[in-house]
């Protein structure tokens, strides 16, 4: 968390990118010395909060990609807030996947550190298991998945509900038919990837459709990619609503790259082991 200075020249930044230190000091005279300021800049640079161009008097700054990405947010003082009077970004930016995130690090040292560590420690949990261990590991993600999905999408079942409903079919007392449907769809199209592991890898936008097919099988959803404008209750964002421009979109993830450690592994059971391995760290 950063000092009040500190915060108020990052506040400066965002509303005037590539300011030199004398620019920001002039705006903030009368709250923060110029000597100060200089201090501040430099310590904002060594944690990567800001990023610098030019040299010497000619230095301007601006906020880092990724302090944009990761800067901290009172939730809590946020939704005070008319939805009016929040500072949001109201639309989907198309830079992000090819040159914001590809060139942020999500990750500071020692939290990279921490994600190994976990990685190492799952690795010895799970060599140990039977395969029948295994495999019922296999279903309490299927089940926690599917409801913590579900949950996402308004879904009422609670957990306890949704281990009956996918492990004995057991229907909740009260709770509306397409709620089932929808948990019974997440369990199926997770035993189809785990099933079909080479349908999913490289991920592509036609297997991301299919995919899409079976979570929305009987719910009145249409299937594919959407052709219309869709709004979201309690925010003045947009989401894309052109196909073209989200096919786009959605070829920038390059879903080959990321799984590519997993192209050359033939073997259902590990990839089985990827897909629980990231729901563990996740």
């Amino acid at each position: 968390m950063q000092g009040k200075n500190a915060n108020l020249i990052l506040d400066y930044l965002k509303d005037h990118p590539l300011s030199s230190s004398k620019s920001i000091h002039n705006a903030l005279s009368e709250k923060v010395a110029y000597a100060t300021v200089k201090r501040i800049l430099s310590n904002l640079s060594t944690q990567g909060v800001v990023v610098s161009e030019g040299k010497s008097k000619a230095t301007k700054y601006s906020v880092s990609a990724s302090y944009e990405l990761l800067q901290p947010l009172n939730v809590e003082e946020y939704f005070k807030q008319e939805i009016d009077e929040r500072q949001i970004k109201d639309g989907f930016n198309l830079k992000l996947i090819t040159e914001v995130l590809r060139n942020v690090k999500l990750f500071n040292d020692d939290e990279d550190q921490y994600l190994k560590e976990l990685h190492r420690q799952f690795r010895e949990n799970i060599a140990t298991l039977t395969p029948a261990a295994y495999s019922k590991e296999l279903e309490r993600l299927a089940i926690d998945l599917s409801w913590k999905s579900s949950q996402i999408e308004g879904n009422t079942y609670s957990l306890l509900e949704t281990e009956r409903l996918l492990k004995e079919q057991e229907t909740a007392e009260g709770k509306p038919k397409d709620d089932a449907t929808m948990l019974l769809n997440h369990k199926e199209a997770i035993n189809f990837i785990v099933a079909h592991p080479d349908y999913v890898v490289p991920l592509t936008i036609r297997s991301i459709e299919d995919i899409h097919s079976l979570l929305i099988k009987d719910l009145g959803v249409d299937r594919n990619i959407r052709h219309r404008r869709v709004g979201i209750s309690g925010t003045n964002y947009k989401p894309l609503d052109n196909e073209h421009q989200i096919r786009e979109a959605l070829n920038d993830l390059n879903f080959a790259r990321i799984f590519r450690s997993s192209r050359n592994n033939a073997s259902s059971h590990n990839f089985k082991e990827q897909v629980y391995d990231t729901y563990l760290i996740s």
